[in-house]
């Protein structure tokens, strides 16, 4: 039997975060060829992931340009698709979790009847505009797909109640699988600042925010809290690498520039990150994978957003969604900055994300769904 043509498609740093350690695993697998499509929805920091998980892209559409909107990154994603897709032929094509490129991808592949697979299938908020255009994104996929990854049983029983029941396995998720290549405890930052930071004696906050959603006033809610933290709490070193969209740079160093314990750095890439998060106290965010890869670093991570499509880390305690109001904001981070049992409580807890397999299961289920094993792969236990 001729090789299993597969191809992934990904275009941001957190899709090939998470799709890199799947990317390998399918070049392991004697039964499968393994195509890589970049669209280089973000160029820089896609760039990044790629050289750490030296993996060289097969097809680059390159379409990233500047203040581009999601109407432009979606044309050009299709359109760009389309050649590629008329020339590698895949029997399958591989897309992650919610962006325009995995939108365009699903859709561009279904235009040519080719199977998809979506990887982190089954996350919901049931707010088509919270976060956006991410929950849309995701569900449409779901549509198209025909194959789902699921990290966890509830995204299982999410594509239940909406009817999708053939073609789902529960995997984990692969942003576990990757944590295993980045985080070292001899890590050397090329920011001289983080080499610098005392980590055991200082409680450093990492902090991200760049979510659409947040544009306006809970942006603005949401610096002017960790502008108060940094104030009340002499203790804490708060370091925020500020994404590039100029509405956040904007913002953020109106709020936070001249405070002494704010550390305002460009942003970082996955090895940089992940082993900041190791060694970090506490993580502030309105990302969705930081919420996955905290909890399996010991991490309590406070969600600056109204709501989470990852119940699993509230439910396991690890979690905490802060909202975007000022009060609640630095409510929830006073309590894990003065109390030491909360902070443990929520640092002890179990992730329920994955347990580094994330990707041998689902290179298994490819194979067992071409008819190259006679099994499936075990699922993924929380």
């Amino acid at each position: 039997m001729k090789p299993i043509r597969v191809m992934t498609i990904f275009g941001t740093r957190p899709e090939a975060i998470k799709m890199a350690p799947l990317v390998t695993e399918l070049h392991r697998r004697s039964g499968i060829e393994a195509i890589c499509c970049v669209t280089a929805q973000h160029r820089q920091m896609l760039d990044a992931v790629l050289e750490i998980f030296r993996i060289q892209p097969d097809y680059d559409l390159n379409i990233m340009q500047p203040r581009q909107t999601l109407s432009t990154i979606t044309t050009k994603c299709l359109l760009g698709m389309e050649g590629v897709l008329e020339q590698a032929r895949p029997d399958l094509v591989l897309v992650h979790g919610d962006t325009s490129t995995t939108f365009a991808g699903a859709l561009a592949a279904f235009y040519q009847k080719i199977a998809v697979g979506h990887v982190e299938a089954g996350l919901r908020t049931y707010d088509k505009y919270s976060p956006f255009p991410e929950e849309m994104n995701r569900k449409l996929v779901g549509d198209i797909a025909d194959l789902h990854f699921c990290p966890t049983a509830a995204n299982r029983e999410n594509l239940r109640k909406e009817g999708i029941c053939e073609g789902v396995f529960i995997t984990g998720n692969t942003v576990i699988d990757a944590l295993k290549t980045t985080v070292a405890p001899d890590f050397r930052f090329t920011t001289q600042l983080l080499n610098q930071l005392d980590y055991t004696g200082r409680k450093v906050i990492l902090v991200t925010c760049h979510r659409r959603e947040n544009y306006g006033r809970p942006m603005e809610d949401i610096m002017a809290a960790l502008a108060h933290l940094a104030g009340a709490h002499p203790e804490v070193e708060l370091v925020y690498p500020v994404h590039l969209s100029p509405v956040v740079q904007e913002c953020a160093h109106r709020h936070l520039d001249g405070i002494g314990n704010v550390h305002l750095i460009p942003p970082l890439d996955v090895e940089e990150m992940h082993n900041l998060m190791a060694r970090c106290y506490l993580v502030m965010t309105d990302s969705g994978g930081l919420q996955e890869e905290a909890p399996a670093l010991g991490k309590p991570v406070l969600v600056l957003r109204r709501e989470t499509e990852r119940p699993e880390a509230v439910e396991a305690g690890t979690v905490k969604v802060a909202g975007v109001a000022y009060d609640d904001i630095v409510a929830l981070a006073d309590g894990l900055l003065e109390d030491s049992d909360a902070y443990r409580a929520m640092a002890h807890a179990v992730n329920p994300y994955g347990d580094g397999f994330a990707c041998r299961r689902i290179a298994d289920a490819i194979e067992w769904k071409f008819g190259l094993r006679d099994t499936p792969p075990a699922e993924f236990q929380s």
